[in-house]
């Protein structure tokens, strides 16, 4: 009898957690690595939620709590999302989960059934496909191309629903091309789903304060409004508040699918780390003032990125509104020899070549569904996106 199941067979391990591995087994090996593959900020967690994490250790909230989030928690979750996105929901339309990636992978376990299948568009964060496989459904690609600035089109959405269709997966900004899609580009999607009443939308919003250049982040609910009672709205601490270890995502959406949601996660972790519950609050609750400081580091190392990765002949690199990402198209490099002998055939091979000869960890743009790219993260510091980026270039300049 076989030990592991079919459907384990019908996925693969996360290609930005491998390459991160890789990057940092070479480290650990004297390689002098620098690893731009990782999707979490490089700023320490602010200090009025440490001291919020400790003051909750000492006042003994260290216990069992409700399976999907203390009441407190959920409020702050409820207060966040009337300010910032002018959405109403009560505690009991609210879960929190251990990560972002939790919750969506609780909404799916709950939802699908076989043969139903879920629109992506892509370039993906690499684990929505995988997410829906194992919850049992079909992801459906939508290509949103680097001609289109890597946004989803109105007949792009269009022609990737069927009648079998159960959600749509949308994320602004964009995991990995930082693409950020504005009220009126939004509004024309939403029209289409409008016109399409089974089908849900699961909106991960991220990177929601990581906006830049006057940029302003919508979400379809607060968009539409006639699609609230079939839309989840996630989010979370790990970005924002550069609280990626705390693992607390968190969702609002229609109770039916919030309870259902719930159930799942009773059988699997049950509550999320009581600290990072109260950390969660005062992140939502107390000051917001380091996310703008945060975000003009942000702007200025996707500016420098952006500025020297276009400097290459081959390569093409958008100026996303967003996030912290850029994703380069390579396009004019396939098909070249690099100076160790290796023939460039796809992104893989490209990050691959790149990483064993310049010491460079970035990841191949097939593991997000669009090649040829390759996904920079500048979550890191200015010097040594200087150095990656110089080295790159040095890397595409002895290609032949």
């Amino acid at each position: 009898m076989e030990l592991l199941s079919a459907t384990l067979a019908r996925v693969k391990p996360s290609p930005t957690i491998a390459v991160t591995t890789k990057a940092a087994e070479l480290k650990a090996a004297g390689r002098d690595i620098i690893g731009l593959g990782a999707g979490e900020p490089d700023f320490d967690t602010p200090q009025n939620i440490k001291d919020a994490a400790v003051a909750a250790i000492a006042a003994g909230k260290t216990k069992y709590t409700a399976v999907d989030g203390i009441a407190e928690l959920k409020q702050a979750i409820c207060a966040k999302f009337k300010r910032d996105n002018g959405l109403d929901y009560k505690p009991s339309q609210v879960s929190v989960g251990s990560g972002g990636k939790q919750i969506l992978f609780n909404a799916l376990m709950a939802t699908m059934n076989p043969g139903e299948e879920v629109v992506i568009p892509a370039p993906y964060w690499v684990s929505y496909p995988d997410m829906v496989l194992l919850a049992g459904g079909t992801p459906v690609i939508a290509p949103a191309t680097l001609e289109d600035d890597f946004k989803l089109t109105p007949a792009a959405l269009e022609a990737a629903i069927t009648p079998k269709t159960k959600w749509f997966i949308f994320n602004s900004p964009s995991n990995p091309t930082g693409a950020g899609y504005s009220r009126d580009e939004l509004k024309a999607l939403t029209d289409v789903l409008m016109r399409h009443p089974h089908v849900w939308v699961m909106s991960d919003d991220m990177y929601e304060h990581l906006a830049y250049d006057g940029f302003e982040f919508c979400t379809p609910a607060e968009v539409e409004p006639a699609l609230y009672e079939r839309t989840l709205t996630t989010n979370g601490v790990s970005k924002a508040y550069a609280m990626t270890g705390w693992r607390i995502g968190y969702a609002a959406g229609p109770e039916k699918l919030i309870s259902a949601m719930r159930k799942i996660q009773s059988q699997s972790t049950s509550n999320p780390c009581t600290i990072s519950q109260w950390a969660a609050v005062e992140a939502l609750n107390g000051t917001q003032d380091y996310i703008p400081e945060n975000n003009k580091m942000f702007v200025r190392r996707r500016n420098l990125v952006v500025k020297m990765l276009s400097e290459v002949d081959g390569i093409t690199c958008p100026t996303p509104e967003g996030a912290f990402y850029v994703y380069p198209s390579i396009a004019g490099l396939i098909g070249k020899t690099t100076a160790a002998g290796t023939k460039i055939t796809d992104d893989e091979g490209f990050a691959t070549a790149l990483l064993e000869e310049t010491g460079v960890a970035v990841v191949f743009g097939a593991a997000f569904g669009l090649s040829p790219n390759f996904r920079v993260s500048y979550a890191t510091s200015d010097d040594a996106l200087k150095e990656a980026c110089t080295r790159i270039q040095k890397f595409c300049a002895t290609l032949t």
